[in-house]
């Protein structure tokens, strides 16, 4: 079984606001990770099923055996009513690279200043917040079914004057380099409560999923995001990912190294080249009249008959057996002819 990288926060720095140790934690079981976290993929975020539920952005998160993978953004259920979810980030402190985990609580904290979209442009929040015991969804930055929600508002003039135009996944140099504001350490010595337990299962699930790894995916993963933990899982165009889509990257993986393009662009109903060739193994089956013949698996080609030349003039005629002739037919003979006169 893989084995994921504990991660602790160090509360009491942050507690007292120390700028430095801001971005600085421990991993646990020895793991100091010195590269940094690929940048946050540009998805489209799926609609909210449920009336009620909030945005987890989708993050990086760190296995100590396989690296980075992408955890996807999600719609959960909050632990209660009147509760925000501030995201995880990374932060390097000049040697290593550690998460700050994410958590519940009345205010949003500090999540690094990454721009995750979706309301989470980097500082505090502009999806939505809670009204007389019900969410409200700012359908300017939150896609939300207007089927099944229907406590909505737009409010597009917010997205500017906090939005950071920056994809990086980390705070510190290279990335995003911008300290806490005053209310969101304040928000960060709030009473938190910990991510919930299908939040947990959320991560492992994609710690899991090989199609999800930094590695393989080259920063797309397979599974941008879903509707709901356990749900539909969908790309980074929004489109649903199946079975295809959640494969691709696996068997790009799986190429042989001495053939790493093997099996790229194959046509989609014949996946295996030799699937239709004779069992003789003739690479010449089905080819066209006109084209060259070729040897079937690196063998000499079998001779084919060749074609007569034409007779020059000083050739010798060919002898070509002449068919019997029947003799004709003896004539008949004629009767007399009798004359008559009158």
């Amino acid at each position: 079984m893989k084995r994921i990288a504990t991660v602790f926060i160090l509360t009491a720095a942050m507690a007292f606001g120390v700028s430095k140790t801001d971005a600085q934690i421990s991993i646990g079981v020895g793991v100091s990770i010195r590269i940094a976290p690929p940048p946050i993929p540009v998805y489209v975020q799926p609609a909210c099923p449920t009336d009620g539920y909030l945005w987890e952005p989708g993050y990086w998160g760190y296995d100590d055996a396989d690296g980075y993978y992408w955890v996807p953004g999600v719609w959960v259920a909050p632990p209660q009513v009147g509760v925000l979810w501030t995201p995880g980030y990374w932060g390097y402190d000049g040697s290593l690279y550690g998460f700050h985990a994410g958590y519940w609580g009345p205010h949003i904290g500090f999540y690094g200043g990454v721009n995750y979209g979706f309301g989470y442009g980097g500082v505090g929040f502009i999806g939505g917040g809670w009204q007389g015991g019900a969410f409200r969804y700012n359908t300017a930055v939150m896609n939300v079914n207007v089927n099944v929600v229907h406590n909505t508002y737009v409010d597009r003039t917010v997205i500017n004057n906090t939005t950071v135009n920056n994809r990086a996944s980390f705070n510190g140099p290279g990335g995003v380099t911008r300290q806490p504001q005053p209310q969101e350490r304040q928000a960060m010595n709030e009473q938190h409560i910990q991510p919930t337990a299908e939040q947990t299962s959320h991560a492992q699930m994609a710690s899991k999923d090989h199609n999800q790894l930094a590695s393989v995916n080259n920063g797309h993963p397979a599974a941008a995001a879903m509707n709901k933990v356990n749900g539909r899982p969908v790309d980074e165009q929004g489109h649903a990912a199946t079975a295809s889509t959640l494969g691709h990257a696996n068997a790009a993986a799986n190429r042989p190294a001495n053939n790493p393009n093997a099996g790229v662009n194959r046509p989609a109903g014949n996946p295996n080249p030799v699937a239709n060739r004779p069992a003789t193994g003739n690479a010449n089956a089905n080819r066209p009249a006109n084209a060259p013949q070729q040897p079937a698996n690196n063998t000499p080609a079998k001779q084919q008959p060749q074609a007569q030349p034409k007779q020059q003039p000083h050739a010798q005629p060919q002898q070509h057996a002449q068919p019997q002739q029947r003799p004709a037919p003896k004539p008949r003979p004629q009767p007399p002819h009798e004359e008559h006169h009158p």
